[in-house]
């Protein structure tokens, strides 16, 4: 082998490896980045789904009055006039 073509092999690698592996911008670098935005693509995704979830059920709060009491009956413990509300209670002696 001459010494020109064994240079130029040299070089050529040099510059392979330099692709690879050598500065700011290398081929892993690159790899990785792109695995990076298909992450945060798929967390655009997701978020824009629950964004659309809970628009849907704000939407629903303002306009369905059953759910209103629903929810005000379950969570706030309301109760319409006339009608009685029973809480039972766990006995702390049968928690053991």
């Amino acid at each position: 082998m001459s010494r020109t073509a064994l240079f130029t092999t040299t070089v050529l690698a040099g510059a392979v490896l330099f692709g690879l592996f050598g500065g700011e911008f290398g081929t892993f670098d690159w790899l990785e980045l792109r695995r990076q935005e298909r992450e945060e693509r798929e967390a655009i995704e997701r978020l824009t789904a629950e964004v659309d979830s809970l628009r849907r059920f704000a939407r629903r709060l303002e306009t369905d009055r059953k759910l209103v009491e629903q929810i005000a009956r379950e969570n706030f413990g309301m109760i319409r006039q006339g009608e009685f509300l029973y809480r039972i209670e766990t006995d702390s002696l049968d928690e053991e």
